[in-house]
């Protein structure tokens, strides 16, 4: 393949990653937003602190199983409609959710928080996509970007959210319906920039650049089964599971346990912003760390940013000691994420990414919702301190596999097997 042909590739897939940065700070702000609420909404409605986990729960199991749907259907349908599809189901969420604080409808809440789930899992599925349209040594930097488009939307979204509870205050609505509203036209905006953002279409773009001689497009698909017993895909999924479950245990259950000792919705939304900065903010040196030293280093040092963040929390239910807590949490869990995600593209052929990545994502949304329920039990019966050592010691698995991919691989960034 000539320069110039693989010079528009390279320009073509920097413009799509450009446009999933954006769609990123649109969903984000939203999804943040609304989730500062949704325990505090939970408890309410129900009137038993212990469903509090309850809405990161049905969210996560619903987008988990939404995943490899969605990988399915992006293989029919293209990601570019695909993936707008899927965050348009969002807009229909979150009405649902904002109308039932009104309405003060359990079920009509439980409707939207499963709906809003399976539009996130679209969003959080379309970091491979950026990752499909790099090539292999920038792969890493691409996720990031990706989920560094996060932290203009998510630092914003809370700080949204003491305003946009006072504007429906002033209405006569139900304060707690505001950040949920905001969903709305956050969501609106986001399949705006996919649609018209995501050109050439990434599939076809992908199947372009695999054709160049390093590509693996010719490698045939291996089973699914076999797939998931691969070691470096196992440090790969553990490292993206565990963290994304560690995170919802404690991001979930803060903004109750806040409300608990007396905190506003600002002092809320302030820690909240705290931890979606760590989440988003430093995407870019856990990408370029990833591509440079390797994917088991930094999934290691974000086991062990989360493993201080679960000290930390429990320590004071002050709003500095708290935000820097959430803040470990976000940033630790920001390394494990696109490391783990970086990891797992590279030791895929392109038949195998489709199927291999939903079901990384369908365990994500298992794992993380199984987390996010229990973690209301776990704080009504024990308190605030058992949920973070409990997520503390789930870490540790993967600060274990971490380590174990560093002093196993010798090279910073493994290539598909033939």
């Amino acid at each position: 393949m000539n320069q110039a042909v693989e010079f528009d590739l390279a320009r073509a897939g920097r413009r799509i990653v450009a446009a999933l940065f954006a769609v990123q700070s649109l969903s984000f702000a939203a999804v943040i937003a609304m989730a500062t609420v949704f325990s505090i909404v939970a408890a309410d409605l129900t009137g038993n602190p212990a469903w509090a986990g309850a809405p990161s729960a049905l969210t996560s199991l619903s987008g988990g199983l939404a995943a490899p749907l969605l990988a399915a259907a992006w293989d029919r349908w293209g990601r570019r409609l695909g993936l707008s599809l899927a965050l348009a189901l969002g807009v229909l969420g979150a009405g649902a959710a904002a109308a039932s604080v009104e309405l003060h409808s359990v079920w009509l809440f439980g409707l939207g928080i499963l709906i809003l789930g399976a539009s996130q899992s679209g969003a959080r599925l379309s970091r491979f996509i950026a990752a499909e349209v790099t090539p292999p040594e920038g792969r890493g930097r691409a996720i990031a970007l990706v989920v560094w488009g996060g932290t203009i939307g998510a630092v914003g979204g809370p700080l949204l959210v003491g305003p946009s509870s006072r504007l429906v205050a002033g209405l006569g609505w139900n304060e707690l319906s505001g950040p949920i509203a905001l969903g709305v036209p956050l969501i609106v905006l986001s399949v705006v920039v996919c649609y018209a953002g995501l050109r050439p279409e990434p599939l076809e773009l992908s199947r372009r650049l695999e054709r160049q001689p390093t590509g693996q497009a010719g490698t045939p698909a291996r089973p699914l089964s076999q797939l998931l017993l691969q070691p470096g895909i196992l440090v790969a999924v553990a490292a993206v599971v565990l963290s994304q479950m560690v995170m919802v245990m404690l991001m979930g259950i803060t903004s109750l346990y806040m409300r608990d000792h007396g905190h506003t919705l600002d002092g809320i939304s302030l820690v909240f912003a705290a931890h979606t900065l760590g989440m988003f903010a430093f995407s870019p040196l856990a990408g370029r760390f990833s591509d440079r030293a390797g994917r088991g280093p930094v999934i290691l040092a974000g086991a062990l940013l989360m493993i201080a963040a679960a000290l930390v929390t429990p320590a004071s239910h002050a709003v500095p000691v708290l935000a820097l807590g959430l803040f470990l949490l976000g940033l630790g869990w920001n390394f494990c994420f696109v490391a783990g995600s970086a990891l797992l593209s590279d030791l895929l052929s392109p038949a195998e990414r489709s199927k291999t990545q939903g079901a990384n994502d369908l365990l994500v949304g298992l794992a993380s919702g199984i987390g996010s329920l229990s973690s209301g039990v776990v704080y009504a019966a024990l308190g605030y301190w058992t949920v973070s050592l409990l997520g503390g010691a789930l870490i540790v698995v993967a600060a274990l596999s971490g380590a174990w991919w560093s002093l196993t691989r010798a090279e910073p960034r493994a290539v598909p097997a033939e």
